[in-house]
């Protein structure tokens, strides 16, 4: 299975560095590819101009009732090939979520929170909160539908055939089957994917979408990186037994993660000691160290100050809470230890944070 996630530093890198041989570049930064993975790297870095027709579109009508709870993000379904989408609302009743599908495209669907369902007659796709999935709009109409009396919050990644074809045409035999009907251009058949709990570094990716780290000049390449990543992450599947079992073992130890970074959540100001929360996942304290700093490359110690200082920046915007009280809300007993490791991530020390000047507002935290 490709594995993806620094696709965006190395494409950047390759660009700012178009002296040296591509390979040089993944040698001198010690990354092991598959073949699979160099083809997929070397498509998304050629550039890849295709038409793609524009399509009239109900979109903004089907999204109409929901006012501001719908803006697009970045992209252009219609020019790019991509648009990412925002939507965070509360519908007193059922809503039709088909009527914003553009027809013959792919879309992505991260669900952040709320329920609903994308449907192809028996086969039904359930998206609750932290689940991503995909599905297709051909011939055959999808029926979706967004709960009553729920708040939803999620971000759709629409994407055009022919911005597939441009990035995947060399890969068709490693993709979802969905995806390599549409890449071959055989058929137009509708169809919904088995959507899958997010992992860390997925749901990580979500937040940055919502707040991209680089400059607006820069957002548009930025967003198309961000697609790609996305399509390496969910387009591609296993090819072998042995590929898919390491697979189904990276997801174990993703799920386990996700289990202690909800246990450090649970209460802040005191988290329990590294055995108990090994009991808790099923796992022993040195096992679980190790898998733990291996995805995430952090420490559990690290992860869990990084999580009080982040709440603590949250309770002092409020307002309603003054440094001392921050500080001891999230799990600090010594004001001095807070104020330098809160300077340490935020650039600046806690009591000027809501107040902190821009050149301040880079975090320093790894």
């Amino acid at each position: 299975m490709p594995t993806f996630a620094n696709i965006f530093l190395l494409w950047r890198g390759a660009l700012l560095s178009r002296s040296k041989p591509l390979f040089s570049l993944l040698r001198y930064q010690k990354c092991v590819y598959s073949r699979t993975s160099r083809r997929f790297f070397m498509s998304i870095l050629a550039p890849h101009r295709s038409h793609i027709p524009a399509v009239p579109s109900t979109e903004a009508a089907a999204w109409a009732g929901v006012g501001a709870g719908w803006r697009q993000l970045s992209g252009s379904y219609h020019q790019l090939g991509f648009s990412f989408e925002w939507h965070d609302f509360t519908t007193a009743t059922p809503l039709d979520w088909a009527r914003s599908f553009h027809p013959d495209s792919v879309e992505i669907c991260l669900n952040l929170a709320g329920s609903g369902e994308v449907s192809l007659g028996d086969r039904r796709a359930a998206y609750g909160p932290w689940i991503a999935g995909f599905y297709r709009q051909g011939r055959a109409p999808l029926a979706a539908q967004r709960n009553a009396n729920q708040h939803h919050q999620f971000i759709t990644v629409e994407l055009a055939p022919a911005f597939l074809q441009g990035m995947l045409n060399s890969f068709v035999d490693d993709l979802h089957p969905l995806i390599q009907a549409i890449v071959r251009g055989s058929g137009g058949d509708s169809g919904v994917s088995d959507p899958e709990s997010m992992n860390l570094r997925q749901r990580e990716l979500v937040a940055s979408l919502r707040q991209p780290p680089v400059l607006a000049s820069a957002q548009a390449l930025w967003f198309q990186a961000k697609a790609a990543e996305l399509v390496g992450e969910l387009f591609f599947q296993p090819q072998n037994a042995q590929e898919l079992f390491c697979h189904r073992q990276q997801r174990v130890a993703r799920d386990r993660i996700d289990s202690v970074i909800a246990i450090l959540r649970r209460d802040l100001s005191q988290t329990p000691p590294l055995e108990q929360i090994a009991r808790e996942v099923g796992c022993s304290p040195f096992y679980l160290s190790r898998t733990f700093s291996k995805e995430t490359g952090r420490t559990i110690p690290q992860y869990l100050r990084q999580l009080r200082l982040e709440k603590a920046s949250k309770l002092l915007k409020t307002g309603n809470y003054n440094v001392t009280e921050a500080a001891i809300e999230v799990g600090y007993s010594s004001l001095s230890h807070f104020s330098q490791a809160f300077h340490q991530a935020f650039g600046c020390c806690p009591g000027l944070y809501p107040t902190r000047t821009p050149s301040q507002r880079v975090g320093r935290t790894h």
